[in-house]
């Protein structure tokens, strides 16, 4: 094995050797009941009727004008879906269900002080909200359609109400994870070129009201370091009337959105009809280059596939009460809170709070109190339930028809834990396999009529061609039990359509290493790489088996290892940085930093927690490492490159294998010795 392999091996190719599970198989009730019953699907979204076949998906939507092409491949590999269509996003998530619908729930907002209502937003209700925030935006922030807005807010209402007045107008919405620093916010404020900030002055958390205004300082700091002036900065109240931060507003700078809202009670404003290919919004995901990518969706090609899987995967009814308890500053929050359910007319529940909050039964309880039937989350939240509170669902009068497993593969133990004892073993379970660049769903059981299969994702969804392929571009055989570069052979409506001012990237990235001509406009020539390592089995079904890439998944959220390290290149003390993933029972995987120092300085504790600090400030208290090890040298090649593959084994506790190419062996038992005897 060369050098090179050798610093390639993940843990990826040791997860092979986990045995296939059981099948399970949904209730004949559920089944019954189920949107999609019919395997012909398969057969309609075939290659040979590609692409013709997702049809059916746009379908779903109201158009204000049909398309004529369903596929555009003239810029390949930059997709067009359903060219010379006229739709809009808010009309389709809100007006169109009025006359039916005009009374039912669309948001019930579940804040996280007990002591706080529920908040039920009807359909009209959201209709007026939309409108009279659309008009705002237009009118006195003076956004109109192409233009860029960066949001910077958490779980209440006024996210989705923002997103949807955003998308009446075609303007294009950023929303940062409320999570995330100032700076991290500003930096992507300025890569979309958005000249209006919306943030909000506080939000509860963990029981605490914390002060989110006091990162704006920060978020205008980066931006204009990056070249981008914010002109205005739009403040929600989480209390309106009542400023529950200690950040004074900037006069000509800063407005409270609730004051503002006075001057266009009543307005209403027609929905802009936009080209299906127009863009939507832009998500920025954490990538290998330490710059975060704008991922930029269009109207009606995500649309329609959020809405389809929405229907079809998550079986949704308009009867139904939905809660997907994931976090809209995510790509799951805008496909399976907003953008899919909202289509669908739902009832989409939003949490504002964390889940264990007072305790490990309040999801039980919120889903009691609701009559919640479908519930959507992530294993990290799943093991944390389990482990704080495993025989909290006993407790409550519950019972969920559906629930979802999104973000990062499910380990099978955890799955049946999910199963039995919160689905009561009368749920099917999807465990759903998609990215922020795909939209919605690439693979997951169909939950009518295709048996579950704890740990495995499932087959590819309907007209998703999935393929596995070794470094060389061979396909790797199914049932092989071979791990290979999980791709998909075909374009689809969610796939999104370039990176924000980065053309270039987006085609090396997703597209370079599988493409058999750059300058073909045949899909058949575009194979989309995920960056994924996976592997099928002899049924079908795909297990993904992580990132093949420095990307570190934690909690379901992605954080660019450079990014991480770069942070830590702020402190002073720091001559270099190496981050890697070790195994985490709730979060699945967390980073541990291993640093060493410039000349001059010495370990000690006010450096590792400088360290601390500097991620916390740079990217989020999320990023937080489990360890920061400060080391005599990093384990590097001849050539100075740091060997991350043996920080990895030793802190995972593995076998570092064969180290006598190291340009420094010595070191490694050093390094053992701190970590493993910590």
């Amino acid at each position: 094995m060369s050098e090179k392999d050798k610093d390639e091996v993940s843990e990826a190719q040791i997860a092979v050797h986990w045995q296939e599970e059981n099948y399970y198989h949904p209730s004949p009730q559920f089944s019954a009941q189920a949107n999609m019953t019919d395997p012909s699907i398969f057969e309609r979204f075939s290659l040979e009727n590609f692409p013709e076949c997702f049809k059916e998906y746009a379908d779903l939507l109201t158009w204000d004008q049909y398309w004529h092409t369903t596929l555009d491949t003239s810029d390949a590999p930059c997709w067009k879906w359903f060219v010379g269509g006229k739709i809009n996003a808010s009309y389709n998530c809100v007006d169109r269900h009025l006359k039916q619908h005009k009374n039912k729930a669309a948001i019930i907002y579940v804040p996280e002080p007990m002591d706080e209502p529920h908040v039920t937003l009807t359909y009209q209700a959201l209709y007026v909200r939309v409108n009279e925030m659309a008009a705002l935006l237009r009118d006195f922030a003076g956004l109109k359609a192409g233009d860029r807005v960066t949001l910077h807010l958490p779980m209440t209402p006024d996210l989705p109400v923002t997103m949807l007045a955003c998308a009446r107008l075609g303007v294009i919405h950023s929303e940062v994870f409320a999570g995330f620093s100032g700076k991290a916010c500003g930096e992507r404020a300025a890569d979309s070129g958005s000249n209006i900030l919306i943030t909000i002055d506080s939000y509860y958390r963990g029981g605490h009201l914390l002060d989110h205004q006091e990162k704006l300082a920060d978020s205008i700091k980066a931006s204009e370091a990056n070249g981008q002036k914010i002109d205005k900065v739009l403040v929600f109240r989480r209390y309106p009337g009542k400023h529950s931060s200690k950040i004074p507003m900037l006069e000509g700078r800063d407005y409270f959105i609730d004051e503002l809202l006075k001057d266009y009670q009543g307005k209403r404003v027609d929905p802009v009809s936009l080209p299906a290919e127009a863009p939507l919004f832009m998500m920025y995901t954490s990538g290998t280059t330490g710059k975060p990518k704008g991922c930029l969706h269009g109207i009606g090609g995500y649309l329609s596939y959020a809405t389809a899987t929405s229907k079809y995967v998550q079986d949704i009814h308009p009867e139904d009460v939905y809660w997907c308890m994931a976090d809209i500053g995510w790509i799951t929050g805008h496909s399976y809170i907003v953008y899919g359910p909202l289509a669908l007319a739902a009832s989409s529940v939003m949490y504002e709070g964390v889940p264990n909050y007072p305790d490990a039964g309040r999801p039980w309880k919120i889903a009691e109190e609701l009559d919640v039937n479908i519930f959507h989350t992530a294993p990290t939240t799943v093991r944390m339930l389990r482990k704080a509170g495993p025989d909290e669902p006993k407790k409550y009068n519950y019972h969920f028809k559906h629930m979802t497993t999104v973000g990062e593969p499910i380990e099978p133990q955890v799955w049946k834990w999910y199963h039995e004892v919160v689905g009561k073993g009368e749920a099917v379970i999807v465990d759903t396999y998609w990215q922020t660049e795909t939209g919605g769903f690439l693979c997951s059981t169909l939950p009518g009529f295709q048996a579950m299969k704890p740990g495995s994702a499932g087959p590819g969804m309907p007209g998703i061609h999935p393929v596995i392929f070794d470094e060389n571009g061979n396909e790797v055989e199914q049932g092989s039990g071979i791990a290979g570069n999980l791709c998909i052979k075909n374009p689809w409506p969610g796939v999104f359509q370039t990176i924000w001012g980065d053309r270039d990237r987006y085609v090396e990235n997703y597209f370079g290493k599988y493409c058999k001509n750059r300058d073909s406009k045949d899909w058949r020539d575009w194979p989309y790489f995920t960056g994924d390592a996976g592997m099928q089995a002899e049924d079908g079904y795909y297990r993904v088996l992580g990132r093949v890439d420095d990307v570190i998944n934690v909690a379901g959220h992605r954080l660019g290892t450079k990014e991480l390290e770069s942070a830590c290149m702020v402190v002073d003390a720091v001559a270099e940085a190496s981050v890697v993933p070790i195994s985490d029972e709730l979060k699945g995987t967390v980073p541990v930093i291993y640093i060493s120092l410039k000349p001059n300085f010495q370990a000690s504790t006010e450096i590792e927690q400088a360290i601390i600090r500097a991620i916390e400030s740079e990217i989020g208290k999320i990023a937080r490492p489990r360890h920061v090890y400060i080391v005599p040298d990093m384990p590097k090649t001849r050539s100075g490159k740091i060997m991350r593959r043996v920080l990895g084994s030793i802190s995972n506790r593995a076998d570092v294998g064969d180290i006598t190419t190291l340009a420094n062996p010595e070191v490694v038992e050093e390094i053992r010795k701190m970590v493993q005897e910590d």
